[in-house]
């Protein structure tokens, strides 16, 4: 029966998301149980494709990356993949009506992992808007699940969760993208003079975004709204964790949130939830 391999590569995408990230896990189980599956399978996408680009060292990537992009199409256009991940991802794509538009967005980020790009503002928003926002508009169509004015009200604070999220990334992997991977993804910095000041005119940028996707979380509906909210509570406990590192410290080593720590935050965050102090 087909429902069983359904169910198997449902299966291996919540696996994938559980491996590589507890903050995530943690986050789709506060969401309702019906649109639980349709989360892991965007994670499980998009981390495979993430480990293309930062993780196959020794192998082409870039043809593993195009070989990707190949059979997204073939599985979203046949509707079937024998890859569990992408089985499970055309499956979400094509029941939530995802936008392919978006798909082929973070690809084109993912490609210019590839390269040696010295990033100006311009390209530094286009690959914040492939590799990060376009993952909260995925999230977004399963969130309003077809109500396109819900949709269109909640789409600008998709955008900013995402990007505020991404920047947070790009403190926190400093060290390893620069050393290991070659790569800066911050407009017009060089890392080797990077200090407290241009640490913490990005951290204002992370501020204000934060604040702004806050307002959307809000108005999310009931399936998805404490889900968000942890994930959003993590990163924000991250961040502030960020906050209080000097430059120095954020080039020498990765800062990470403790699961004690995550936990606390989620019975927290639980209980504003619970007492609507959002």
């Amino acid at each position: 029966m087909k429902q069983l391999f359904d169910e198997l590569s449902y299966s291996v995408s919540k696996m994938t998301t559980q491996k590589y990230s507890t903050s995530f896990s943690l986050g789709i189980l506060a969401l309702k149980p019906s649109i639980r599956s349709a989360i892991y399978a965007i994670y499980g996408y998009v981390r495979l494709a993430d480990e293309i680009v930062d993780s196959f060292h020794g192998y082409n990537k870039e043809k593993l990356l195009k070989r990707l992009r190949k059979e997204t199409l073939h599985a979203l256009d046949e509707r079937i993949s024998l890859n569990p991940i992408l089985q499970s991802f055309q499956e979400t794509v094509n029941r939530y009506k995802i936008d392919k538009e978006l798909i082929d967005q973070f690809l084109d980020s993912m490609e210019m992992d590839l390269q040696k790009i010295t990033y100006d503002s311009e390209l530094y928003k286009t690959y914040i808007l492939g590799s990060a926002e376009v993952v909260g508009l995925m999230c977004l169509q399963v969130f309003t699940d077809g109500n396109k004015e819900k949709y269109a009200e909640l789409k600008p604070y998709a955008m900013k969760l995402g990007s505020a999220f991404q920047k947070i990334n790009f403190l926190r992997d400093l060290k390893e993208d620069y050393h290991i991977l070659g790569r800066t993804y911050f407009p017009n910095v060089d890392i080797g003079a990077f200090d407290n000041d241009i640490k913490y005119n990005i951290e204002k940028e992370i501020e204000e975004e934060f604040n702004e996707a806050l307002i959307g979380i809000k108005k999310l509906p009931a399936s998805s709204i404490f889900g968000v909210y942890l994930a959003y509570k993590y990163y924000l406990s991250l961040f502030k964790k960020i906050k209080r590192k000097s430059s120095k410290e954020i080039l020498n080593g990765r800062i990470r949130i403790a699961n004690s720590e995550k936990a606390f935050v989620a019975f927290k965050s639980y209980i504003r939830y619970k007492a609507a102090w959002l």
